[in-house]
């Protein structure tokens, strides 16, 4: 069988070369125009507007899919300027509960060992639902922001030995988390005086988020456990919008076949990977229902 890697050798230099072309305006206009709607649904509850609470959902999915920029951040490929990708992924950061520099090298060792059940951290960390039970606990969010206070807690105090984590960036990680408690502590003392982060965050973020870990789970769920990236990881067809608001990563079999390739050029490496995909689903809904169906 044919493997990413067949695919990525049979373009030319010159096409590979082009495709990883990063650029800070691809970077800053997608951002600017993502910050844009999130600033209408910010104002819309924040001035509590006709109907401000139906804007909590969208409010909430802007808030939370800042996952997929951080995780490309994580790639330094949103930007041109590894600086802007740097200070992005510290942004996101503080709104995801995810302390940037730790999730970055968990990252990168996901990519490395991609679905291997022994060394890819995501899966150490807990393999796939397939109870219903599993399934509702993992949606929920619940151990997603459970993890990221643990993680965070402990970082701030001494970060714990990890087989993808140097011992050099140990200080760095403290650092990282003891500046995000800072930020929460301010936001807590904001909340004295005014419920706007409530409002504008905290319970957007809580409503929305099954919607990200549904997503999430479509990127490796039930792919199979070899090292193809072909197979172990699935695209998903979309529509445009959602493909706006994860930052075309539904193109994932792409993205882990090439990590270095910017977000906006992730169309352009499908059209020239479409024909060898393995893993693809025809949309998240069509995705879920297949997955439920074979819930215990």
């Amino acid at each position: 069988m044919k493997t990413h890697l067949d695919v990525l050798r049979a373009m030319s230099q010159e096409r590979r070369g082009a495709l990883n072309m990063r650029s800070n305006w691809a970077g800053l206009r997608h951002l600017a125009l993502y910050l844009s709607y999130l600033t209408v649904t910010s104002l819309w509850i924040g001035f509590g507007a006709p109907f401000w609470q139906v804007a909590l959902l969208p409010q909430g999915l802007f808030l939370v899919f800042l996952f997929t920029l951080q995780h490309e951040c994580t790639h330094e490929t949103p930007f041109e300027a590894v600086i802007l990708s740097t200070l992005t992924g510290h942004v996101c950061a503080l709104v995801l509960l995810q302390p940037f520099n730790a999730f970055r090298y968990f990252h990168l060792a996901h990519h490395r060992y991609t679905n291997d059940p022994e060394r890819d951290p995501e899966l150490l960390g807990g393999a796939k639902p397939e109870t219903w039970g599993a399934m509702i606990w993992h949606v929920s969010g619940l151990p997603y922001w459970s993890a990221g206070i643990g993680l965070t807690l402990r970082n701030a105090v001494a970060p714990q030995a990890a087989s993808y984590l140097p011992e050099r960036v140990k200080p760095r990680l403290k650092r990282e988390a003891r500046w995000m408690l800072v930020g929460y502590f301010m936001i807590a003392l904001s909340l004295f005086w005014s419920s706007l982060a409530l409002w504008l965050w905290i319970i957007p973020a809580l409503i929305s988020m099954p919607f990200l870990r549904l997503y999430l789970l479509a990127e490796h769920g039930r792919c199979p456990a070899v090292a193809n990236m072909l197979e172990n990881t699935r695209t998903t067809y979309t529509t445009r919008a959602m493909r706006f608001l994860a930052w075309n990563m539904p193109y994932h079999i792409e993205h882990h076949s090439a990590p270095n390739v910017p977000f906006h050029k992730l169309p352009d490496l499908h059209g020239e990977m479409q024909r060898d995909l393995v893993s693809v689903s025809d949309g998240y809904a069509t995705f879920v229902r297949d997955y439920a169906a074979n819930l215990r």
